[in-house]
């Protein structure tokens, strides 16, 4: 499967040739499965409420069992009272999901073929600038047409200066190729890439 290589100015260069792991077969219900699996383990899960044995209230019972004409009361921690304790309230747990290594490539390989599928898949030549300068990359993705879209440049290498011109953009989002996943794909609009970068894991990418 072939597809058009770009200049930083957005130009046609030429073409390339995509690995075989960009023409998967999709399924739905194991990228279902798998995307769900990586924003349930991205949960802290220390939401908590406090019990009547936890909230700060005297032990004396508010007043006497009989005679006042009041229902019985034995503590104001009860959880029918305000400010009372919370029956059955969440409590910190946790919320990781165990996800195989074959199905957490597979599901990776199924995005990158959905994204291809979709043409949303932009290779340039070479990603580089000199200065670490936001319009810099504005200009960038202006010129590839994908300025204001949800963005990723994966990278075959760290380059702290794209990073650095790229932090105030919103929606944009620079990585290591290596380091996404089926959720970070599904998540783009577009993702642009180098030939290098995915070279770079054509070999990781082959179950």
């Amino acid at each position: 499967m072939d597809t058009k290589v770009y200049t930083v100015e957005g130009k046609e260069k030429g073409k390339f040739e995509l690995p075989a792991f960009f023409n998967t077969e999709v399924s739905t219900a194991l990228l279902h499965e798998i995307t769900t699996g990586y924003m349930a383990n991205k949960r802290a899960g220390t939401h908590a409420t406090k019990t009547r044995g936890e909230v700060s209230f005297s032990g004396a019972k508010p007043w006497k069992q009989k005679g006042t004409g009041n229902a019985r009361a034995g503590q104001k921690n009860s959880p029918l009272w305000r400010k009372g304790g919370v029956i059955f309230g969440p409590q910190p747990r946790d919320y990781f999901q165990k996800m195989s290594k074959q199905k957490r490539r597979l599901a990776l390989n199924m995005a990158f073929s959905n994204l291809v599928s979709k043409d949303n898949l932009i290779l340039i030549d070479l990603i580089k600038i000199e200065q670490p300068k936001t319009k810099k990359i504005v200009e960038f993705l202006k010129n590839l047409k994908v300025d204001g879209q949800k963005v990723i440049i994966a990278l075959s290498k760290n380059d702290e200066v794209v990073k650095i011109a790229s932090k105030n953009i919103k929606n944009l989002v620079v990585d290591n190729i290596a380091n996404l996943n089926a959720y970070h794909v599904m998540w783009a609009d577009k993702i642009v890439t180098t030939p290098e970068a995915i070279d770079s894991i054509k070999t990781k990418q082959t179950l």
